[in-house]
């Protein structure tokens, strides 16, 4: 039996590597509401914190986990960041909200 272009071509095995980073990173809830508040245009951290009703410390974790994965981009405005989806982060709530 051969194996799937998946399991033996280096590109696809690096596309499943990232994939699953990106799902793993998405299976906590509050960094799925925030991509869903998100979905609908910027924000400010103000807005996100009153959406999800948890400490500003943790939204902020949150907030730096998605920038880091590039999901997320901010955006300074005086004193405050405004956040936004990426491109990346588009595809990614498409696929994860258009799942059931």
């Amino acid at each position: 039996m051969d194996k799937p272009e998946c399991c033996k071509n280096g590109e696809e095995r690096e596309n499943i590597a990232l994939t699953a980073s990106i799902l793993k990173l998405l299976a906590e809830e509050n960094r799925l509401k925030i991509i869903c508040i998100l979905k609908n245009g910027e924000h400010c951290v103000c807005d996100i914190i009153k959406h999800l009703d948890v400490p500003q410390n943790l939204v902020s974790h949150h907030l730096n986990k998605l920038k880091n994965a590039a999901l997320i981009q901010g955006r300074k405005e005086g004193v405050w960041v405004r956040y936004s989806l990426t491109e990346k982060g588009r595809r990614a709530a498409d696929a994860v909200f258009n799942l059931n």
